[in-house]
């Protein structure tokens, strides 16, 4: 196996909302995260009727991130991507002056990862903002949020300039389709033409933080993130490629405009043909095409298949798609499919010609204790080796790849259905779905696997 370039970027992701806890401390807002206690698959609450989950502790890392952080530095991360959450530091996203509270916390974290020389990588917006901005804005609906949003990041790239020089936007912007209350703050039944006009705001404020970074810290790199969902043509019959055109299109669209800087005429034909029309502003197309990303980075579970029968399709996760007979499933119904990643790598470089940074690729599983209490849990170990072989593939084929941060390091709550049973991490935690446990930590077989990885710089993968 090719080794792994001496500045390739190894570390885990994590998100605030589904790693922290203390949703209230120090002055924290309510974030629509925290209106979702049994995850997004499930209807949100309202400020009068929440109830708790078990988000609201998660794994107590708003605490313990010095022990966790610790435990990256022995497996070797030199990168942790991780988010802010933007109601630590505006609570209810419409303040003049920001939380301090807050943002000593971020400081608090990213000077414990410079003792480690592990380097922050932030996510601005990670499937959370702030819950008072849908209640009285109606989530990104409202055009306002761009100005909100844009003093958000004015104010963490002011205050981190000299800490983090890596950032990313939205998490996996295009999820906005699929679960929009997450995405842009709009209610589960939101027409295609509502869910649109937000993601057009949120695609100008997209435009507007890129550009703050360059000018606030012209030494730092900003870029995207999409959910990776390729899909294959279910047969090679031509409608059944044509309807896979249709079925990535409807992703790729958000790295198009964040990357060449203007609506795909793809798109401006899909809304003509739906009767879809998008509000904008002079000036917004203007914006959006002054400010291109310097990544891609993207997220990578699985593939799918598309085709023109709409009876093949059933849903797996949140993203619905066509079977594809062979592949095997993961426990939560996810098509494993490492070479797929390849594909994408070469896809999107081809694309885009811009270096990628895969972001999120891990596996969902029920970890057992053995008789000596410990886990081994070979399958994470089989299913990282082999993604962690394609993106090494990709590479010789010319991809030029930043870097790989596994979800989630460590056990954390699922984002689809906030459970803590569907495990990723090489740390396990004591923290189970009816709110038990010590939350003591664990490494498990797998964390010396990575930490092998990351010594050898891919040397010790098995190719099969």
């Amino acid at each position: 196996m090719t080794l792994f370039p001496k500045d390739f970027l190894w570390g885990g992701a994590i998100a605030a909302n589904q790693v922290e806890g203390s949703y209230a401390l120090e002055g924290k807002g309510l974030s629509t995260s925290d209106m979702l206690p049994s995850g997004i698959l499930s209807p949100h609450q309202t400020r009068q009727e929440r109830t708790p989950g078990i988000k609201d502790v998660a794994i107590d890392f708003y605490n313990r991130y010095p022990e966790d952080i610790a435990l990256f530095n022995e497996m070797g991360f030199n990168c942790l991507r991780l988010s802010i959450a933007w109601t630590r530091i505006f609570p209810n996203g419409d303040e003049e002056s920001p939380n301090e509270a807050g943002l000593a916390y971020y400081d608090r974290i990213f000077d414990e990862l410079a003792t480690h020389n592990i380097q922050p990588f932030v996510t601005l917006s990670h499937y959370e903002m702030p819950y008072a901005l849908v209640e009285n804005y109606g989530g990104w609906a409202d055009r306002q949020l761009i100005g909100f949003f844009e003093r958000y990041v004015s104010t963490v790239f002011e205050r981190y300039k000299d800490k983090v020089k890596l950032w990313l936007t939205f998490n996996e912007i295009n999820m906005s389709l699929h679960a929009p209350f997450t995405g842009v703050g709009l209610q589960e039944d939101a027409s295609e033409r509502e869910i649109y006009q937000a993601i057009h705001h949120q695609l100008v404020a997209n435009a507007k933080a890129v550009k703050l970074c360059h000018e606030i810290i012209p030494d730092a790199k900003i870029g995207n993130m999409l959910l990776g969902a390729i899909n294959y043509p279910f047969t090679c019959n031509p409608d059944d490629v044509i309807a896979a055109m249709h079925e990535n299109n409807k992703w790729l669209f958000f790295g198009d405009v964040q990357t060449r800087g203007k609506y795909p005429g793809y798109m401006l034909r899909y809304f003509r043909e739906n009767g879809i029309e998008i509000a904008m502003e002079d000036g917004d197309l203007d914006v959006i095409a002054s400010a291109s990303v310097d990544f891609i980075s993207f997220s990578y579970y699985a593939s799918g298949c598309a085709s023109a029968d709409p009876k093949q399709k059933e849903v797996g996760n949140i993203v619905a798609s066509v079977p594809n007979p062979y592949l095997e499933k993961s426990q939560w119904g996810w098509l494993i499919d490492p070479k797929g990643l390849r594909i994408l790598l070469n896809f999107l470089y081809d694309r885009y010609q811009k270096p990628l940074f895969i972001v999120e690729n891990g596996l969902g599983a029920i970890d057992e204790l053995d008789e000596n209490g410990e886990i081994q849990d070979d399958y994470r170990i089989a299913y990282l080796n082999d993604h962690l072989v394609q993106a090494g593939e990709a590479m010789l084929d010319g991809v030029e790849l930043m870097g790989f941060t596994t979800w989630g390091p460590i056990d954390l709550v699922a984002n689809s259905t906030a459970e803590m049973r569907k495990r990723y991490g090489f740390i396990y935690v004591d923290r189970h779905d009816d709110f038990s446990g010590s939350l003591e930590r664990k490494r498990k077989k797998s964390f010396f696997w990575y930490q092998d990885v990351i010594k050898t710089q891919g040397a010790s993968l098995t190719v099969k």
